[in-house]
């Protein structure tokens, strides 16, 4: 299969698929964020016996709390979401906590564990914020780290761009379905999610360098003269390899999935979409790169042919 001579729709689907995503995140409610981005309370509970999550969403609402979002996880386990709840307050009331406690006990039974989690805006703001540096200083160590492995050839530096723009391309593709997803069925961005996405960088870049080193390979085994066939011949050698790979890996996430991720759903769902589309940008995304700029005169590979001779 000749996947260079298609490079040009390769690039067209990524960009309608990244243009989407785009109109996806400037509609508001942008994400579906978790207590870890947005603040307020989260509330664990677990009861005796089984409960009806639609009705404990009715009930919520009832108790004043509409924009409560309620999750079962399991089928006597509860978590729900909510702006933060008040304590006690000065002459010794009970805290807002108790009230929905005792009432939910009164209605649904008995409340065999309890627990109570609360995350301030700043503290909101701030895990953002790391979010976004923890990304960004993985990408700058992934870009030195593949400039130095492949340092033996001319403008390296080049190599590792290209594996960081194709990251890029997965992080952003990776935010538009999830900004689509929270809207359709609420599935929502946490402290997972950026677990999940710091793992689709991982993936990619790894997937990609596979690709790379088998093109260097075949460049010193002056496979072609021509790049676009030598990078050609690398992708179709490396591609049964990845197929595999991620095949395999899928297989796992979405019996995770099946089986109830609960907590760890968004983490799933990061990765699911991640490790598919990590797979196509390593083929039609970082090597197409590396094409496009040997077709303008810049050989990254030069170097490397030259210690050859």
């Amino acid at each position: 299969m000749d996947f260079v001579s298609k490079r040009k729709w390769f690039f067209i689907f990524s960009a309608i698929v990244i243009l989407v995503g785009i109109v996806s995140m400037s509609i508001a409610p942008r994400f579906k964020v978790g207590i870890e981005f947005e603040g307020g309370s989260a509330l664990s509970l677990n009861f005796a016996q089984e409960v009806d999550e639609d009705r404990l969403r009715s009930f919520m609402s009832d108790l004043g709390h509409g924009q409560a979002v309620v999750q079962q996880v399991g089928d006597t386990g509860v978590l729900i979401r909510t702006t933060t709840l008040e304590g006690p307050d000065n002459d010794g009331g009970e805290s807002e906590r108790d009230a929905i406690e005792e009432r939910l006990t009164e209605e649904f039974g008995t409340i065999e564990t309890s627990e109570l989690s609360a995350v301030s805006e700043a503290v909101a703001k701030e895990t953002i914020r790391n979010a976004g540096i923890a990304v960004g200083v993985a990408s700058l160590f992934i870009m030195i780290y593949i400039s130095f492995a492949f340092r033996l050839m001319a403008n390296s530096m080049r190599l590792g761009v290209a594996a960081i723009v194709a990251a890029l391309h997965d992080v952003v593709i990776t935010l538009g379905i999830f900004s689509i997803l929270g809207k359709v069925i609420d599935l929502e961005v946490n402290a997972m999610f950026i677990t999940g996405i710091l793992t689709v960088v991982g993936y990619s870049v790894h997937d990609t360098i596979v690709v790379f080193d088998r093109i260097r390979e075949n460049t010193g085994r002056r496979v072609s003269r021509d790049m676009s066939t030598t990078i050609n011949t690398s992708i179709m050698e490396t591609v049964g390899r990845s197929l595999t790979t991620s095949l395999t890996t899928l297989t796992v996430i979405v019996a995770l999935l099946l089986m109830g991720g609960g907590t760890i759903e968004s983490l799933l769902y990061t990765l699911l979409i991640g490790v598919i589309v990590g797979t196509y940008s390593s083929i039609a995304i970082a090597s197409q790169l590396l094409l496009v700029w040997e077709e303008r005169g810049m050989n990254p590979f030069r170097r490397h042919e030259e210690a050859e001779a």
